[in-house]
Parts: structure tokens; sequence; C-alpha cells
């Protein structure tokens, strides 16, 4: 692995510094630059479990850091180093500029609190589904071709059309491929979830949970893409690195909110309504 992390820092060296002028990102002056180094080659070659899973790099969180850090800066640049400094210090952080696992343990708590889903199993409440009368059709061309989903709480449905409309205006990858922004899951019945993961074996696991938020008719599974020969919802973090550089998903993490959706970190499709900004 040490040949692979020099690897990586040669590049960092040879290509990073020209993107980090060419974006006007160099502003912060030299006191930056060890921290952008550092992150340079570390968001290439970090070797981390986060999630239980070895992964190398933290590419396919770097979205949401930049939102919540208020820079569009690449990693490797003495901007985005300072203002991940200000961040950490402002959650009590020692303000390094630099990327590590506590900097993505406090990301992960602050990400996690906007979830309302999340703060009610806290507390082991498992939110009940909804009445029937509340669940609107999808139509076929919401429907990704994976999955038949079928049912989404109405409010929900109608925000998620709104959203759909508003990154087919915005994002021209997204006017250009239908499938993009597809769901491969919205409502699912509490008794068929509770079966399938009972017969899978895997009920307590990042993959299939006993209370899933998909039980609300809140949450969805957007289709952003995906590596050739995976599927849609592959968790493997080659998979999911690729789904958080496209275009779609940096798109939602910037625009989401508009509608009422929250991410997830760990699975760059799942995201949940909360009906209002956070």
């Amino acid at each position: 692995m040490r040949s692979l992390a020099a690897f990586f820092m040669v590049l960092a060296l040879l290509g990073l510094s020209h993107r980090a002028s060419a974006q006007s990102c160099d502003g912060a002056g030299r006191d930056w630059a060890g921290a952008a180094f550092a992150n340079s080659v570390s968001i290439y070659s970090l070797e981390w479990s986060p999630f239980g899973q070895a992964e190398y790099g933290w590419g396919a969180y770097l979205p949401l850091l930049q939102r919540d850090i208020r820079t569009d800066c690449p990693p490797g640049t003495v901007d985005f180093a300072q203002a991940l400094a200000q961040w950490q210090g402002r959650y009590a952080l020692t303000p390094t500029g630099v990327f590590d696992a506590a900097t993505f343990q406090v990301l992960k708590g602050v990400v996690q609190e906007r979830r309302p889903f999340v703060m009610a199993r806290t507390r082991s409440e498992c939110p009940e589904p909804p009445p029937l009368n509340l669940l609107g059709y999808l139509s076929p061309d919401e429907e990704h071709a994976d999955r038949l989903t079928r049912l989404l709480r109405r409010d929900v449905l109608d925000a998620y059309r709104q959203m759909v409309a508003a990154a087919r205006r915005e994002v021209p990858q997204v006017a250009a491929d239908p499938e993009l922004l597809q769901i491969f899951s919205a409502f699912r019945d509490p008794e068929a979830d509770a079966a399938r993961c009972a017969a899978q074996g895997n009920c307590d696991g990042l993959r299939r949970a006993v209370c899933s938020p998909h039980r609300t008719g809140t949450a969805v599974d957007l289709y952003v893409g995906h590596l050739e020969g995976v599927g849609v919802d592959s968790t493997d973090p080659a998979s999911r690195t690729h789904m958080a550089r496209g275009a779609t998903y940096r798109w939602l993490v910037q625009n989401a909110g508009r509608f009422g959706f929250v991410p997830y970190m760990y699975e760059p499709w799942h995201w949940e309504w909360v009906g209002s900004q956070p």
C-alpha cells in the first residue's frame, strides 16, 4: 500500500496546484499549504473503515463536506484547508485544516441529526407507516427499470416532482438522461421489509434494518448513476465514490434541501424528506 500512497502523492504534486490557481482557490496564502498538500494526498490514499469496511480515500464524502464548510474549492487547495479549519473550530476540533477521522465523525453526526428518522431511532422509537390513503402512485417514468416501487407519501411525491423538474432545468446531464433521478425504492411495507431482512439474515446491518426509513413513505432511493457491472445501490466504496463525483449527486447535495430532502452519508442514492429546508 505504500507504493499506492506514493503514486497518489506524485499525482497530487503534478496536477492539483494548477487546478487550485485555475479555480481561484489559492487566496488563503501559504499558511495552509501543508494542510492542502495533506488533503490532496489523503483524498485518494487514506486507509480507514468509516462504516466498517475498508476504504481508500474520502472522495465519497467530499460533496457533503464541501457543502458544510461552504466552499467549492477542491481538497488540494489552501482555501479548502482554511474553510475546513474554520469549520473544525466551530465544532471544537483542532483547526488543522486537514481531513481526518475525527473530522468525519463530527460531519457524520451533523448530517445524521438533520434526519428526524435517525433522531427517533436514538429514542428507540420506530415511526409507524402512514395510512394508505396518504400514499400516492408513482408514474411509470418515475420508477427505475430495476425495481417496482409504486408508492410514496403524496406530499413527498409532490416535492420529489418539483425537485426533478428543477434538476432537469439546471443540470444538462439530468436533462439528457431520463433515467437519472428515477426512484428505485420508496415506501416499503414494514412486514414485507422485516420478512426480507430475516430471509437475508441481515436485519441490523447497513443494508437492511428491522426499522427502515422507507416505512415512513418519506424516504427515496434515487438513481444517480452507477459503475458498470455493479448495482445501482452497490455499497462498494469505488461505486459510492463514482456516484459522489457525478453532476447529479453534487446537484442534490447543494439543492435537495430547497425541496425538503436531506441525505444519508453512506448511500449517495438515499434521501429523506423532512418537509422544509433543514
